[in-house]
């Protein structure tokens, strides 16, 4: 398995799933910009499932070596990478944080993915399970830089699984709402609409199981989500969302 943004708590939720359930990965492959984190994780693993894994250090704010992945073999990639950033209010006109959203959720990740779909294209099988967010649903006046970056992603992951469809690799969206996480640490999020990691992973396991295409973690965000797309404009831009 590959793992992208392995310090997520989602992401290692998800590993523990699998491994529980059976999964058999001749080694997992974790990337990582925080070795630390990653090897405390790693080390946890190797003791309770006795699962070889490999870090791989990995900066999406910097230039990446492709070079360094050409002997990493998955038949299953999961991302979980993302960055929330400052929200619009404190952050629109801060050019770093706008940068450091975009290419961290979108424009430096997308290049990383594509190598790996290449990969399984020309292998005719494998999954990728990537993780974009209900913001990207409809621009909102509180977070719309992080949303148009998650929105973009969903879009590159609809194409690609269009794409990867007939070459037989599954590609999956996973549409989480509010998480219990360390990114959204100190938010005031609703309790009834907010999903903790295990919940997330076990969500996220089912759907990969049964190759869904798209995956609310929490079915109620469906909802709200088809709610908040069908507000016409006039009214939406009004609101204080």
């Amino acid at each position: 398995m590959i793992v992208l943004g392995s310090t997520s708590e989602v992401a290692q939720a998800f590993v523990e799933k699998a491994l529980q359930e059976g999964e058999k990965f001749e080694r997992i492959y974790l990337f990582t910009s925080n070795r630390e984190t990653t090897e405390r994780f790693a080390r946890h693993i190797d003791v309770k499932f006795l699962q070889q894994s490999e870090i791989i250090e990995l900066d999406l704010t910097k230039n990446i070596d492709y070079s360094r992945f050409e002997q990493i073999s998955s038949g299953l990639l999961f991302c979980a990478t993302g960055y929330l950033g400052e929200g619009t209010e404190e952050g629109l006109y801060d050019n770093k944080n706008t940068e450091r959203i975009i290419d961290i959720n979108y424009a430096k990740l997308v290049p990383v993915i594509n190598y790996f779909a290449h990969k399984f294209e020309n292998r005719r099988s494998g999954t990728i399970i990537g993780l974009s967010s209900v913001a990207g649903e409809r621009g909102r006046q509180s977070n719309f830089i992080y949303g148009s970056a998650k929105a973009a992603f969903t879009v590159y992951l609809s194409g690609l699984r269009n794409y990867l469809f007939d070459k037989k690799v599954h590609v999956l969206t996973v549409k989480p709402g509010f998480m219990a996480t360390k990114m959204t640490e100190g938010l005031p999020l609703n309790p009834k609409l907010t999903a903790t990691p295990k919940q997330a992973a076990d969500c996220i396991f089912k759907a990969y199981k049964k190759q869904k295409n798209v995956a609310y973690v929490l079915p109620v965000w469906g909802i709200i989500m088809m709610i908040i797309r069908n507000i016409p404009e006039f009214i939406f831009k009004k609101l204080k969302l």
